[in-house]
């Protein structure tokens, strides 16, 4: 017996709606661009009113020169841990995760200012960098699921009910021929 095609719009559900992500990109973008820089120089003004603006550039000149040599050491151990892991035929996505987030980390570490620094050094630092692999991996997870369900990630315990990417599940046997 032949299964016809789902109806793409029969299968749509309530999913979000595509400007609700844009929503979220939109406020993600105002904090990039607008809020952190605000904070930056507030951190700057507040650091060298109180030791210097001398003393805050050199601090800034000292903060790149270590945050310049963590990314070289923790991105060699990383890069060496990626090909053990390669070399033995597992799948390297630890190592991959930790090679993103000093990526990531030494990227912010370019920015001058104390707020980046600081969150670039917590994504290098081998002590705090497994807290932030969890949610990366956590993010990725979710987008590869929602991707693979084309939006819709419905089950027990949440909206919609127990559902799968074709609509609602139904519970019954399948007969190929009836009797005749």
């Amino acid at each position: 017996m032949s299964r016809p095609f789902p109806d793409p719009s029969a299968a749509a559900g309530p999913r979000a709606q595509p400007g609700h992500r844009r929503g979220r990109l939109g406020w993600l973008v105002v904090v990039l661009l607008v809020v952190v820089p605000l904070a930056e120089i507030y951190v700057l003004i507040q650091v060298g009113q109180v030791i210097g603006p001398w003393w805050t550039i050199l601090l800034l000149i000292v903060d790149s020169i270590i945050g310049g040599w963590l990314i070289r050491r923790e991105g060699a151990r990383a890069w060496k841990a990626l090909n053990a892991a390669i070399g033995s035929g597992r799948m390297p996505a630890k190592e991959l995760a930790d090679g993103a987030l000093i990526l990531i980390g030494g990227t912010l570490m370019l920015s001058p200012g104390f707020v980046t620094d600081a969150f670039g050094i917590l994504l290098i630092l081998p002590v705090t960098r497994p807290l932030f692999r969890g949610l990366l991996t956590g993010f990725v997870t979710r987008r590869v699921v929602m991707t693979a369900t084309g939006g819709t990630v419905r089950g027990p315990g949440r909206p919609g009910g127990a559902a799968g990417p074709e609509g609602p599940v139904v519970r019954g046997d399948v007969i190929d021929d009836p009797p005749r």
